[in-house]
């Protein structure tokens, strides 16, 4: 190896440690701060919370590798050009191409170390968090209770309710709770304003205390005698006591795991055997059990029995016309109801169309991303190196705006992609790869900029066409003028 390049490795490597542990560092602490307040004082040991940490850590590794790429590519090549360094090697006949060979051959073995920790670390970390987590919750299950959305983790119930505050966050706002322990459906439900939890290290019971609230129960009787002289009980209460059994969620090993089969669990070899198998359950027992109820219920296969019979005669064009009125009400009157009941029943199913298509979604973005986001660190080396060979400017100040400003898109795209990918909106491959469609065009042209040894924007490219117009508009009414006198 040359000294040049050992030069330029060392310039760049410098400030890649640094800034991508700075970074690392800034994202953890944001994962943990999110999740540090529901861990944090519940009787869980440092040891767990640490090991938590650690996971956390391996999580948002792939994600700060690309960052202290793009950071450190803007700072090295802005400290060369700063230092005249740069311009001393362009007059000693070295092109920038060759001034930053050596780095370009690093950033393609990082973006294939990002692949290998994306798909083996990464997935083993995100495996042993989230267990942890749901382990976590299990022993203390008012974790396991979200605002805002109905929760299905307590058996037996469904809890809802609008905000969690406290001290201890056991302080329940606007409680909505459907009793399902009947194993006959909602018929019993319970609303309050307040609601406290109350649950001791080991009991296998939580207690719910709910205040100012209202209770609803219908009761399923064996005749309908029965039914018509108490169809249902209700009651205002001001505070309402009951114990649930949470013995089914117990568990003293935290290092359990219930929670293999989640996309971001599986390496690219498993997402790929997975993926098929979920497009045929759902082509097989969703598509195709829902066209063979669509086909039955419109008795499509009764056509074929007059198909023969209509043929000599003279049919008219409008269906209806070829029959008599009581027969053109009861086909019509038939059709509605058939109509009816089949949109009724695409309306049941779709959420379960919606559900099990995303789900599918999820996997093939995933699939695709690991390879999208690998190379990323590619793609933006050649944004950073470029723009800081531009701006010639080193440091953390101007560098980490322009770094900021470029992730931002980046990650932007990115999530905007994987959205659009999950609802369906765009195609799995489109979703993971938008981002790296957008940042290519940039990358060859700050590229393309800089070899020239141009600036990010040449301002005299806009202002030239309007000073010229500009000057002929005057030298048409100056002519005019002339003219006139």
């Amino acid at each position: 190896m040359k000294v040049l390049d050992k030069y330029v490795l060392k310039s760049f490597l410098s400030p890649f440690f640094a800034t991508f542990l700075i970074v690392l560092f800034v994202l953890v602490m944001q994962a943990l701060w999110q999740t540090f307040e529901n861990i944090a004082g519940k009787g869980i040991s440092i040891p767990f919370i640490l090991k938590f940490l650690y996971y956390t850590t391996l999580i948002m590794t792939p994600q700060a590798l690309p960052i202290g790429v793009l950071l450190s590519s803007i700072m090295a090549l802005g400290n060369l050009g700063e230092n005249y360094e740069f311009a001393a090697a362009k007059s000693a006949g070295i092109s920038l191409q060759r001034f930053v060979r050596p780095l370009v051959f690093l950033a393609i073995g990082l973006s294939a170390i990002n692949f290998l920790f994306l798909n083996n670390i990464y997935p083993y970390a995100v495996l042993k968090q989230r267990n942890l987590y749901m382990n976590i919750k299990k022993k203390k299950p008012a974790l396991a209770l979200v605002a805002g959305s109905f929760n299905a983790d307590i058996p037996n119930y469904q809890i809802k309710f609008e905000e969690k505050y406290g001290e201890e966050k056991n302080l329940l706002k606007n409680v909505l709770i459907y009793d399902l322990s009947s194993q006959k459906g909602n018929l019993k439900i319970i609303t309050a304003e307040r609601g406290k939890i109350v649950s001791e290290e080991g009991s296998k019971y939580m207690t719910l205390i709910l205040y100012d609230g209202h209770y609803n129960e219908e009761h399923v009787k064996s005749s309908r005698r029965e039914v018509r002289k108490m169809p249902a009980s209700s009651a205002d209460f001001e505070e309402y006591t009951f114990n649930i059994d949470i013995s089914s969620l117990s568990s003293d090993d935290l290092n359990e795991e219930s929670f293999t089969t989640h996309y971001n669990m599986l390496t690219v070899q498993q997402l790929g055997d997975t993926i098929p198998k979920l497009k045929s359950y759902y082509d097989e027992n969703i598509i195709g059990s829902t066209s063979k109820y669509l086909y039955t219920s419109i008795q499509a296969n009764d056509l074929f029995k007059y198909q023969d019979s209509l043929r000599p005669k003279k049919v008219d064009s409008i269906v209806l016309n070829n029959f008599d009125l009581a027969s053109k009400i009861a086909i019509l009157n038939s059709s509605i109801t058939k109509a009816s009941r089949i949109i009724n029943n695409f309306q049941q199913k779709e959420r379960t169309y919606k559900i099990t298509r995303k789900s599918i979604n999820l996997y093939e973005t995933e699939f695709y991303n690991r390879f999208a986001f690998s190379i990323s660190c590619l793609i933006l080396f050649f944004v950073g190196a470029p723009l800081g060979s531009i701006i010639r400017k080193g440091g953390f100040g101007l560098p980490m705006i322009f770094a900021i400003c470029v992730y931002v898109i980046y990650f932007f795209g990115n999530t905007l992609g994987r959205n659009l990918a999950e609802e369906s909106s765009v195609t799995s491959f489109m979703g993971a790869w938008i981002s790296a469609i957008i940042m290519t065009p940039i990358a060859v042209l700050l590229t393309r900029r800089a070899t020239n040894d141009k600036g990010i924007f040449n301002m005299d490219t806009f202002l030239h066409p309007l000073t010229k117009f500009l000057k002929k508009i005057k030298k048409i009414s100056s002519k005019k003028k002339k003219d006139d006198t």
